[in-house]
């Protein structure tokens, strides 16, 4: 006989999910960061769905919102993230999970999909002479 599933295991718990605030299409974003260097790895969707599957097996999971589906980081490359702690912005609507990233976390083969292509801080300002 199958084990009994509880509705509070099928379901993000209440005291988390009314605190998110999701965009039209149910997510939120989820900065990724390796939890003793803070590095940023990258950056993910979850909907509620992945986050409850992220807290329940402590490694990251993901809503791929070009093929809608779940896609747990690391199934297919082996370079697993391994949760450490997961925190809500104050507004609710992003989330930061510290991980312990084994291998690159970039799908290009980089630790971080910020792999220092900086853009400029600022652009030089640009003086319009007034007409009189």
């Amino acid at each position: 006989m199958p084990a009994q599933i509880s509705s509070e295991d099928q379901q993000l718990s209440t005291k988390i999910a009314e605190r998110l605030k999701r965009d039209e299409a149910g997510l939120v974003a989820a900065v990724v960061q390796q939890f003793d260097s803070k590095e940023v790895l990258m950056l993910g969707w979850m909907d509620d769905e992945a986050l409850r599957r992220t807290l329940r097996s402590g490694r990251v999971t993901f809503f791929s919102r070009s093929r809608q589906e779940y896609w747990r980081k690391g199934d297919t490359s082996g370079h697993i993230q391994m949760v450490k702690a997961v925190a809500l912005d104050c507004d609710g609507d992003a989330l930061l999970i510290s991980v312990d990233q084994h291998g690159p976390a970039c799908h290009t083969g980089t630790r971080s999909c910020f792999d220092g292509r900086a853009l400029p801080a600022f652009v030089e300002p640009v003086f319009v002479e007034p007409v009189a």
